[in-house]
């Protein structure tokens, strides 16, 4: 195991990390141990109400991997890091005096993690386990935009799935990286994922928010796994996005990058990407 105080990593600027991390590749019972030194006493009370181990075992990794990726950014202690929760749920850092102005958004499903850092920025990332249960097109048409269920409904049945998620966690980054939760309905908006296109999103007009300010990047990790990651660049370039597996605690922090693509399980395929406009 590494020292809890990894040699500081900067965020350049137009620049974003998004570390990821499978929680069953995580059973170290000394790491285990070390991650339970590191909560918060309300953070350990909860870690101790979820029922079920796998539950409590992916919560205690997540609080892990928030604490010590912080740590790697400033001259912080894992265990000193203090949160508070916005009104619409978005947790934010209680900064000090010589913390840089860092933003962070984290999501877990199961069998992965992850986690988006990035300076002053908002953002949002969302995970989702594409073998869980539930409809695809039916909830679609019911909670989507009606543009986004009549394009799903068009797609061959062996298509939808994979579609379905694709939208959910591009959705449910966007609202996470606005802050709002689920204030912000999510028939409001649409994600238009047309063949040969580029991926773009429109608005309706209630919402009152401009394509052209937000960059969405999409991966899949596994087979199984869907990730999107949502930033408010405002009209800016694009941001360059670098991702890490890593394990809390046990790695040193490279990086591996965007362009490789490999089935390996612990690097990113290569993300959809695009800027937005009105069509």
């Amino acid at each position: 195991m590494t020292s809890t105080r990894p040699e500081l990593t900067r965020l350049a600027e137009g620049e974003a990390h998004l570390f990821y991390v499978f929680p069953g590749q995580v059973g170290d019972a000394d790491l285990l141990r070390a991650y339970r030194d590191l909560l918060a006493p309300e953070e350990a009370q909860r870690h101790q109400w979820f029922a079920f181990p796998r539950e409590r075992h992916q919560y205690l990794v997540t609080r892990a991997l928030v604490r010590t990726t912080l740590s790697r950014y400033a001259d912080v202690r894992p265990e000193a890091w203090q949160f508070r929760t916005l009104s619409g749920g978005r947790p934010e850092i209680v900064r000090n005096a010589g913390v840089p102005p860092l933003r962070f958004n984290v999501s877990h499903a199961h069998g992965l993690i992850a986690l988006a850092v990035i300076l002053e920025r908002d953002i949002g990332v969302d995970v989702e386990n594409t073998d869980r249960r539930g409809g695809t097109l039916e909830v679609a048409r019911r909670f989507f935009s009606a543009a986004e269920a009549e394009a799903l409904g068009r797609l061959p049945p062996e298509e939808q799935r994979a579609r379905f998620f694709d939208l959910w966690t591009l959705k449910e980054a966007y609202i996470k990286a606005r802050g709002m939760g689920l204030s912000i309905p999510l028939d409001r908006f649409s994600f238009h994922l047309e063949p040969a296109k580029t991926l773009r999103i429109s608005f309706d007009r209630s919402l009152d928010d401009d394509p052209a300010a937000w960059q969405f990047e999409q991966y899949a990790p596994t087979a199984s796994h869907r990730i999107a990651v949502a930033i408010r660049r405002e009209r800016g370039p694009d941001y360059r996005i670098v991702t890490r597996a890593t394990v809390p605690l046990a790695d040193a922090g490279a990086h591996d990058g965007l362009a490789r693509v490999t089935a390996a399980p612990n690097v990113l395929a290569r993300p959809r990407r695009g800027g937005f406009a009105y069509r």
